[in-house]
């Protein structure tokens, strides 16, 4: 499968309660990348049948101008996950999130899903891609196992509020709690070349915290976060958009390593800082993000 959206830039991703029109049928405004039409949590067990409905109609009806429609179905121990998952492909959507995966067979059941919805509703086989969230002990254990499940999977997402439950803790502000799952799960993205979310911040009343947090993950490796309040979208952009400095100094890398490999010269230096051909993928990256962020003004 080659859907060429699996690696589409995904900063920020806005959790919306798929059951309210209000919340559901403008929020391209605010420019997130992507958007999670939620069916789980935010909807009570007597209304998932109503969200399903407003989900559909607006996936079938309104333009999002380009951003990410992602559907958190419900978990699969419900009896409204595969309901969930015709409902959202019938639609439109983009990509489907599976919530409290713990095995890379939790993915494969709703791959299976997923592609027979393809199949009964004329959507083009992988064209629904699949993000799996993590979201306990086990599930942070089998990172990598999840990670390579399905060509379908583009990343995983980490779920903070019930992670530090079965933790047996809870959610600080200070990010301790989460390390070790947060680097178990980037070095799992890592190695298996998906992409790799943090959890949500909650706490809307305290900017300078979550800026600090994104800050964190940026430096960890993450490409995005989940965000719950439009307040947060320009953070995170600002965040992970690299500055003119890192994308002049990444096009300097790129340039000379082309330039010295074609000469046989494996070790330089560019502005005094050594360099390798192991920072080329790096500069690349860098440039790629800028290309995508809409901040990139030169030719390669």
């Amino acid at each position: 499968m080659n859907n060429p959206n699996k690696k589409r830039l995904r900063r920020t991703m806005m959790f919306l309660n798929a059951q309210k029109p209000a919340l559901i049928k403008d929020p391209f405004i605010y420019k997130p990348d992507s958007i999670m039409l939620d069916l789980e949590d935010a909807v009570a067990e007597n209304q998932k049948d109503a969200a399903r409905f407003s989900l559909y109609h607006a996936l079938k009806t309104i333009d999002y101008h380009g951003c990410e429609r992602v559907v958190r179905i419900n978990g699969l121990e419900t009896p409204y996950w595969k309901e969930d998952i015709r409902c959202a492909v019938a639609g439109g959507c983009d990509s489907i999130r599976i919530p409290k995966t713990e095995s890379a067979g939790d993915v494969k059941v709703v791959e299976e899903a997923v592609a027979a919805a393809e199949k009964e509703f004329n959507r083009p086989e992988g064209s629904v891609l699949i993000m799996a969230a993590l979201e306990s002990a086990l599930g942070i254990m089998r990172a990598l196992e999840i990670c390579q499940s399905s060509e379908r999977l583009f990343g995983i997402a980490l779920s903070g509020g019930d992670y530090t439950k079965d933790l047996q803790t809870h959610i600080t502000g200070t990010g301790i709690e989460l390390m070790g799952a947060r680097q178990q799960m980037i070095i799992a993205a890592r190695a298996a070349g998906v992409q790799c979310f943090d959890t949500v911040y909650t706490n809307l009343d305290d900017m300078e915290g979550f800026k600090k947090d994104v800050e964190t993950i940026h430096l960890m490796g993450f490409d995005g976060k989940s965000i719950i309040n439009p307040r947060q979208i320009n953070v995170v952009h600002d965040i992970f958009t690299p500055t003119q400095k890192e994308i002049i100094f990444a096009e300097k890398v790129v340039k000379e390593i082309e330039d010295k490999k074609a000469k046989g010269i494996g070790v330089f230096t560019v502005d005094g800082k050594m360099i390798d051909i192991a920072f080329y993928d790096g500069a690349k990256r860098t440039i790629g993000l800028a290309k995508a962020s809409g901040v990139y003004k030169g030719d390669l």
